[in-house]
């Protein structure tokens, strides 16, 4: 009879423990959910295959990125005509403005320059 009691409190007392399993599980969940979004290499490859997709260019480089209010800003750097010899390709410069998620928002060509050109605007 002992036996029979002890085996009911022991149910009784599993019953709260499944429950904070439950809900320690389902608060993992959520926080996995919140935490969710990409880091910034997971931004920087989303953001260059999204732009090719849309641009039918291909991005060579990343040359400013940085963590908005608003998601990501970008710059990349793409081939937009493809010279011989190379150094005369032309070269072109789009800013890319991507949501939290790194879904691509916006973007548009800020500066065309021959490959072999040294930057003037960058006072060097």
């Amino acid at each position: 009879m002992s036996n029979t009691k002890n085996t009911e409190e022991s149910q009784g007392s599993q019953e709260p423990r499944t429950s904070r399993s439950a809900r320690t599980s389902r608060k993992q969940t959520e926080d996995n959910t919140t935490t969710k979004r990409p880091g910034p290499m997971e931004v920087l490859r989303q953001a260059r295959g999204q732009l090719a997709e849309l641009t039918g260019m291909e991005a060579e480089s990343v040359s400013s990125f940085e963590q908005t209010e608003e998601g990501w800003a970008l710059e990349v750097e793409v081939l937009e005509l493809e010279r011989v010899p190379d150094t005369m390709s032309l070269m072109a410069t789009y800013q890319v403005e991507l949501d939290p998620d790194g879904q691509l928002t916006g973007y548009r060509r800020v500066r065309r320059y021959e490959r072999g050109r040294a930057d003037a605007r960058g006072g060097r």
